[in-house]
Parts: structure tokens; sequence; C-alpha cells
């Protein structure tokens, strides 16, 4: 796959420090040895060293070299106690509550995060999206103009005609049933951010719908309508265009009939969906019938990177999800 060809590339450019919170779940051992031995980050893996070192030798893990950092006996626990406390009193936090909370791999490593001492963090394999979720919408929170958390694919195609040389991003796909104007917006500008530090793109967004400049009334419409208007009043210098029907949005024969004052109609390399519905089931059909490579759900959207996993996942995902949060 030659986008995750790229990241890779880039992440061993950057050399972030990544924190892995489920550090004694043996695929997360496995990842953490190849993510170390490919030079795609600097690990951190938390927990207990001798719980962590017992399953490293039990799954034939080597983690020799990379750092275990255990909460509870970490130099910088009553620092993360404290600004967590700070962050959280207004919600009725005590400081002998933070302390009991700031022992979960999970928060803990959030705050590294939040402090500079992690560049991002990856967690899921054995962890709920919610156990992932909470603590980064409480301690990261959103980016600056970013109202939501998103996420978006990357999809990597045969057909060079259709996007960037076939590849596309399509958004939100996997978290928000139902966005409504003001969080399709802010969908649509993460995307932007995610497309550039990703794949390198210089975004060209469509704001999809049945409809083509007007040419369906309804509120589903509407809202796309209302969307393109606020995503372009809040980031002016991206190239983004809605109301688009997907044909006029990425066939350039289209696009001259059905928009064609458009700088970005038959050109879009990225595609937000309007609602979780429609997201999901166009990304499962380009995936599955146009055979596409597909990379995520990736997590957009958080001041700093946060990503999660599919308890599912395999050691590779775990390796490429690392690589993205690197880089992102």
């Amino acid at each position: 796959m030659a986008i995750m060809g790229k990241i890779w590339e880039n992440a061993r450019k950057l050399n972030r420090k990544i924190a892995l919170p489920e550090g004694s779940e043996p695929r997360t051992l496995k990842a953490a040895e190849k993510i170390t031995s490919e030079k795609l980050a600097e690990v951190i893996l938390l927990g207990n060293p001798e719980t962590i070192l017992n399953s490293a030798k039990e799954s034939g893990a080597n983690i020799e070299g990379i750092t275990i950092v255990e909460p509870k006996s970490s130099d910088k626990f009553d620092e993360y106690v404290n600004a967590f406390y700070e962050l959280r009193k207004n919600k009725g936090i005590t400081l002998e509550k933070a302390k009991e909370i700031l022992l979960d791999e999970i928060y803990f490593a959030t705050m590294m995060v939040k402090s500079g001492d992690a560049h991002g963090m990856v967690s899921g394999a054995v962890h709920s999206t919610g156990d992932l979720l909470r603590p980064a919408l409480q301690i990261i929170k959103t980016a600056p103009g970013i109202s939501i958390v998103s996420s978006c694919f990357v999809m990597e195609t045969n057909s060079k005609e259709f996007g960037e040389d076939g590849v596309l991003v399509f958004a939100d796909c996997a978290i928000n049933t139902n966005p409504n104007a003001e969080e399709l917006a802010s969908i649509a500008i993460a995307t932007a951010a995610t497309a550039k530090s990703l794949c390198g793109l210089e975004p060209r967004i469509a704001m999809l719908s049945f409809s083509t400049k007007g040419s369906g009334k309804h509120e589903f419409v509407d809202k796309v309508v209302e969307a393109t208007k606020i995503a372009k009043e809040k980031a002016p210098e991206l190239m983004i265009d809605g109301e688009l029907q997907l044909d006029a949005a990425i066939v350039q024969k289209i696009a001259s009939l059905k928009a064609p004052d458009s700088e970005v109609a038959g050109r879009a390399n990225v595609l937000i969906f309007p609602d979780l519905q429609s997201g999901n089931i166009g990304y499962k059909l380009v995936q599955r019938i146009a055979k596409a490579e597909t990379i995520g759900p990736v997590s957009q959207g958080f001041a700093r990177p946060i990503n999660d996993l599919s308890r599912g996942c395999s050691v590779d995902d775990i390796v490429n999800v690392v690589a993205i949060t690197a880089v992102q």
C-alpha cells in the first residue's frame, strides 16, 4: 500500500514518542518490538514492569530498551494528578479522586500527551472506544475551531482517474450518526487536516448530498448547504464546495454539466458524507466492490493525536495505527 509506505517513511523522520497504555497485552508487545525495530516511533509502555516483562517473555516479544512507565511509581504522578485536578475540579473532582483516576493507565497516558511527555496515544486492543474517548475528551479536548471528534478512512483505489491518483479520504464513516451543519463543517475541516498530514494531499473537499447546486429540495440538502457555508467561513483557505452529488464530485464530465464553475467538482479527493449511514455504506462499497485498500478509521479533531484500535486488531494493525498517530 503506497500511502502506508509514505506514512511509515514520515514516521521514521519524525521519531515521535507514542504511549501505549495496554502495556502487557501480547499483541501490543509484539507491535512495540516491530515499531522499535522499524524505527517508526519511540514506544512508551504503561503498566506494572514485572507484569509487562513476564508477558513479553511468554509472548516471545523482545522489548529490550523500550521505556516502561508505571503510573503509581512515576516521578510525574503528582504533577499529573495536580494538573488533572485543575482541569476537572469544576466538575466535582477532588484531589483524592484525581489520584485514584490517574492510576488508570489510559488516563495517565492521556496526561502524558497533554503535558507533552508523549506526542500521541494508541489504545483499544482490550479497552472499548468509550474507555479511550472519555479521558481524551476530558483532558485533550478538541482542536481550536473544531466542535466535534470524528473519523476518516483513506481509500486507495486502482482507479487512478478519481481523487488524487486513486486516493480519496472519506468522512465521517465511523463515529457521528447524524451531525448537524456546524458539526459537519468541523468534520470537513478536520478531514482536510488529516488528508494533508497523512497523505500529503492538497485537499479538494466535496460536501456530498443527493442534490447538486439546488437540483433537489429537502431539509437534508439544506443541512449540507449550511455546513458548506460554515466551513468556508471558518476555513476560507480550503477548496470546498457543496452540495454535490457523488458523480459531480469525482467525475469531470458530470461536473462540467452539473457544476461547471466549481473548483472542486470532478476533482474532489476528500468526500464528506452527510451522515453515518451514507458514510459507512459508501466506504464499505468502495472497499469491497472496488477492492480499495483501506486505512482507518483514523480519529481526528482532537487537539493532540489519539487513536483507537479494534479489539480484534492484529499486530500489524497496531503498528500501522502507531505510525499514523506519529505522523498526525
